[in-house]
């Protein structure tokens, strides 16, 4: 087993995932108008990017010890190339305007390929969050943290390309969609040229009956409850912060996306350090802070805000919401090692579920109220968890301090 092939793949497959989010947010206006749909039937169509994410983690959940990492990992791929050829050969509708998405083929072909590439993302993350979990048993938090700094490296790299496509005029939606394809075979290449190692909990010796005892724990069903909160609160706004940031500034929004992706990316390689310093729940304490004022601040925003001050609220969202998706992932192994593969992709699948429900509510409140508001709406979720981080941080404190817990004779990873 080469770990640091592994990784490097990991790293790479999540980019990919990341990619279809800040192209997607790109072309958003030229699809919509395409297909002649509404922000809110747009956040419909994305839908089953979220749906099929939270199935296919969920699915991955048990799978991935039986079919074995390899071979799901490569599926993923297939999912990503399939997903993205439907939706380019989707016909637009003719007609002014689409009174449901499910009554013309194009409309359906789109939801289709978007549940096709919400499958593939949620089967990348069932593999990669516990293979490094895995080849990095002693490190988890850390390691976590920088795999998933290639979350916001992919939204740069996507965001990016698409921008100077559209400044070269290139502006054909289907071209930036097609970007997508590159990376995902890249790493099907990576994928079927590597040997495996089996999960840390198989390799453990831990029964498939105790690692479904673990996701009944009580802290692990509060933890549960917040991915919830703060992944609607993380990815929410991005899925929709190229329109908005547009509709709020007069700016081109996608460099909101990139600049914010930027700072995650840097940022996400100290998250060992600090968690280290202030443990991770006090660590997230912090993020829902700086989130709260970040997405409300955004949101207090008007049409010729100086660029200075849009990029200064974007900066505060933008170190907030960094440590959430990776931090949630490492407590929960590092407090419930035995719960394997199964409570990583439960946390995973409970923030993409969440996405699904939020998109068009947020699309909806973009509608009716305007982009700011949509902002505030969000800035309440942060709030709440301020209180509920404080509490589980308060907690170990009681216990003695937050340390990670270990697998009695836990072995090494082997292929």
């Amino acid at each position: 087993m080469n770990r640091t092939a592994l990784f490097a793949i990991s790293c790479i497959s999540l980019l990919t995932t990341s990619m279809v989010f800040s192209i997607r947010g790109d072309i958003e206006t030229a699809m919509s108008a395409a297909f002649h749909l509404s922000k809110e039937q747009m956040g419909l169509i994305w839908g089953p990017s979220f749906w099929g994410f939270t199935i296919a983690i969920f699915v991955c959940g048990m799978l991935v010890d039986i079919l074995g990492m390899k071979v799901l990992h490569a599926l993923s791929s297939l999912g990503y190339i399939a997903g993205v050829t439907l939706v380019l050969l989707a016909p637009p509708p003719e007609v002014d305007k689409v009174e449901s998405i499910f009554a013309h083929t194009g409309t359906i072909m789109l939801y289709s390929g978007f549940l096709l590439m919400g499958l593939a993302q949620g089967i990348v993350e069932g593999v990669i969050n516990p293979l490094v979990a895995t080849m990095y048993s002693d490190n988890k938090v850390h390691k976590l943290n920088v795999l998933h700094a290639w979350w916001p490296g992919g939204l740069i790299i996507g965001g990016l390309a698409a921008y100077f496509m559209t400044q070269a005029g290139i502006t054909d939606w289907k071209l930036k969609l097609g970007l997508i394809l590159v990376p995902a075979s890249i790493y099907l290449v990576g994928v079927l040229s590597q040997k495996y190692p089996k999960t840390e909990r198989v390799a453990s010796g831990v029964s498939t009956g105790t690692m479904v005892g673990q996701a009944f724990r009580p802290l692990f069903l509060i933890l549960l409850a917040c991915m919830w909160l703060t992944t609607a609160t993380e990815l929410g706004p991005d899925q929709w912060f190229p329109s908005i940031m547009k509709d709020l500034t007069n700016l081109d929004g996608i460099l909101f996306l990139v600049y914010t992706a930027g700072l995650m990316f840097v940022l996400r390689f100290f998250a060992g350090p600090i968690a280290h310093k202030i443990s991770p729940p006090t660590m997230l304490v912090v993020c829902s802070i700086l989130s709260a004022i970040g997405l409300y601040w955004l949101g207090s925003l008007q049409k010729g805000t100086s660029a200075y001050m849009a990029f200064a609220a974007a900066t505060v969202f933008a170190i907030g919401k960094t440590f959430y998706w990776p931090t949630m992932l490492g407590i929960t192994s590092e407090q419930y090692p035995r719960g394997g593969s199964l409570l990583m992709n439960l946390m995973g699948g409970a923030g993409m579920l969440a996405i699904a429900i939020a998109l068009p509510l947020i699309g909806s409140a973009f509608d009716k109220k305007g982009a700011g508001a949509a902002l505030q709406y969000v800035a309440i979720l942060p709030v709440i968890l301020i209180f509920v981080f404080a509490g589980i941080a308060v907690y170990f404190k009681y216990k003695g301090g937050y340390k990670p817990v270990k697998i009695e004779g836990a072995a090494e990873p082997q292929a």
